[in-house]
């Protein structure tokens, strides 16, 4: 694809996602505007619309989203933290669990081989699982499309599932994101949070350092009382829309065939995935007395700005979905090549 029309894609990607999460807006589905522009671009890719990513684009929004989480992390809840502990001890067998049955589903039933299989299974990072599973030898394209699937189902079904039975009504852009105008000072603080911790993350090589870093120094200003402010309601929904965007933006060029089969697999392994999250998330609440609405989203299969976005949207407690997302994402990441290793060395 030349650059015209790598230009023109990626604008098409925008004027397709705008109106999906427009249209979803009016019809006040959750989440509307990611849930919007995921589906409108996810139809237009698979019929044959050339689109394209965007993940300079992506990385800004996620850094804003970064910022938005970071207000959660209030000095209350600060205070709380201790208790997080147990859960994400839970988190870890979670993962474990998880890995292992999935696994076993592309490797048996799917009838992936073992590379492709395990790094396919993995509840990790998309982008961190496919460069590591490719550099083992796995097969990219099947590991890209069986995460890319997953988290597509996920979205959905666990925002129209939360509003369907759970009684959550859809906010739009977020609960907590904030309608009240900010100062200059607000703007430059949390600006700086964006910029400076994009920065430190990155050179770091921290792992989905575009929202880890703006977060946790977004935390850090607010839990310290420095300041209570929030991106405003306008800023989050154009986070939304390009999050959800480029989630669509992943099926471009891929036959519908193959989309058909991967989003085949993926439903009966995000099935086993969200069961699995629920009975993690009881076993939560009933330990730690940590509401199972939080635990669950904390649990479930879809990526972490993904479901970070959900948890804002509901109005669940965003600050523990998303550290548990980010605590998996680490777990994954360092102990999933190291475990793959040791486990074709023993074989």
């Amino acid at each position: 694809m030349h650059a015209p029309s790598l230009t023109r894609a990626k604008l098409m990607t925008l004027a397709i996602g705008i109106p999906g999460g427009t249209l979803f807006y009016v019809l006040n589905l959750p989440l509307p505007w990611m849930l919007g522009a995921m589906a409108a671009t996810t139809v237009a890719a698979i019929s044959g619309v050339r689109i394209a990513l965007m993940p300079r684009l992506r990385l800004v929004f996620v850094a804003i989203l970064g910022i938005m989480l970071g207000s959660a992390f209030t000095p209350e809840v600060v205070q709380g933290f201790a208790i997080w502990l147990g859960s994400f001890a839970w988190l870890g067998l979670y993962v474990v669990v998880a890995t292992a049955g999935i696994w076993l589903f592309y490797g048996r039933l799917a009838k992936y081989d073992t590379t492709t299989a395990y790094f396919a299974a993995a509840p990790g990072g998309l982008n961190e699982m496919i460069l590591a599973g490719g550099a083992l030898g796995g097969d990219e394209r099947r590991i890209s499309m069986s995460h890319a699937t997953r988290i597509l189902i996920a979205i959905f079904v666990l925002s129209f599932g939360y509003r369907w039975f759970g009684g959550y009504t859809p906010t739009g852009t977020g609960a907590a994101a904030s309608s009240n105008p900010m100062n200059w000072v607000d703007w430059l603080l949390l600006g700086g949070c964006g910029v400076v911790g994009f920065g430190i993350a990155r050179a770091l090589r921290i792992p989905a350092y575009a929202l880890v870093g703006p977060m946790l120094l977004s935390a850090i200003v607010h839990a310290t009382g420095m300041t209570h402010s929030r991106p405003p309601v306008w800023l989050i929904a154009a986070a939304q829309i390009v999050v959800g965007a480029m989630v669509g933006s992943r099926f471009d060029g891929v036959a519908p065939r193959v989309v058909g089969q991967a989003l085949l697999l993926a439903i009966f392994a995000t099935a086993i995935l969200l069961i699995l999250a629920a009975l993690f998330g009881e076993a939560v609440e009933t330990t730690l007395g940590i509401p199972f609405s939080a635990a669950l989203l904390a649990f479930a299969p879809g990526g972490l700005a993904e479901m970070s976005l959900i948890a804002l949207s509901l109005d669940v407690d965003a600050a523990y979905v998303s550290s548990h997302h980010i605590v998996r994402i680490f777990i994954i990441v360092l102990a999933a090549p190291l475990v793959f290793r040791l486990f074709s060395r023993g074989r």
